[in-house]
């Protein structure tokens, strides 16, 4: 039977540990980080925890002391041992303020966290290409928390029913103006010519680690790079696109809409980037 943490303790993964006062549970008061570990190695691990705390301090979570970087990670690794799965897993840390209603909370930091292992086919390139169109009923905001892994998912939730309901492998979702912020569960990079572009923070997408380590490598080897708006002409415009996130590294999308993508420039980047990627 698998075995999850709760609040650093051990327990089976079948048992009940949410109270139904959880404000993660009533609100979506909360943050999560989905991980990948290799070979016992959280794949950018400094990335994940510098965003979560980071996140936990705008909504001014109360973090306890005996809560810090190092503690969260042994606990992934061990967890991942304990199931079995350290040689690659999918790891999930969920936070939340604590319990109860807007005004009386108790504050009190909850964590889980959950691992399962990935087939080995994260660990390649798609051989398919994706194909992707945009959500049209919602959109995202452009705020401080925008840019947050928040457990406030409906927009992303309902794009990816959206996807399922139209035959597409992922669906964009756009900003309050209009514009691209990101995809149900990756970042959107676009190749046009030399350049490489990607929505940037203020359109309101997810502050993804794996954006963050491509943006920075890319930059690093004379890449041009742009973060910028992004419309859905653009996407008709690109020679290539491909989404991004820290399971898969890098997926190649084929097809938006009746435009077709190459992906030789995503195939160079996956293969200098993603194929070894730091812990």
């Amino acid at each position: 039977m698998a075995t999850i943490c709760f609040n650093g303790k051990f327990t089976d993964a079948d048992k009940a540990v949410l109270p139904a006062s959880n404000r993660s549970y009533r609100y979506g008061d909360g943050l999560f980080e989905t991980m990948k570990v290799k070979d016992g190695v959280i794949q950018l691990a400094a990335s994940h925890m510098e965003r979560l705390f980071d996140g936990m301090s705008i909504l001014k979570m109360d973090v306890p002391a005996l809560v810090t970087k190092d503690k969260l990670m042994d606990i992934i690794l061990e967890l991942c041992k304990q199931n079995r799965c350290e040689a690659l897993a999918r790891v999930r840390l969920s936070v939340s303020r604590g319990n109860g209603g807007l005004y009386d909370e108790d504050r009190k930091l909850q964590y889980l966290v959950e691992c399962w292992p990935l087939n080995q086919s994260v660990n390649r390139v798609n051989e398919n290409g994706l194909v992707i169109d945009i959500f049209p009923d919602a959109a995202k905001s452009t705020d401080r928390f925008s840019n947050l892994k928040s457990a406030n998912f409906l927009v992303y939730s309902m794009a990816a029913v959206y996807a399922k309901e139209n035959k597409l492998n992922d669906c964009l979702v756009l900003n309050a103006n209009g514009k691209i912020a990101d995809s149900t569960i990756a970042n959107l990079f676009l190749v046009k010519g030399d350049t490489i572009f990607t929505p940037a923070l203020s359109e309101g997408c997810v502050n993804g680690v794996m954006r963050k380590y491509l943006l920075e490598s890319l930059a690093a080897s004379n890449y041009q790079v742009e973060e910028t708006i992004v419309s859905a002409e653009d996407l008709l415009a690109a020679d290539e696109v491909f989404l991004s996130n820290a399971i898969n590294g890098i997926r190649w999308v084929q097809r938006f809409r009746n435009k077709i993508y190459s992906h030789m420039k995503t195939m160079e980047i996956y293969r200098r980037f993603c194929q070894t990627i730091p812990g």
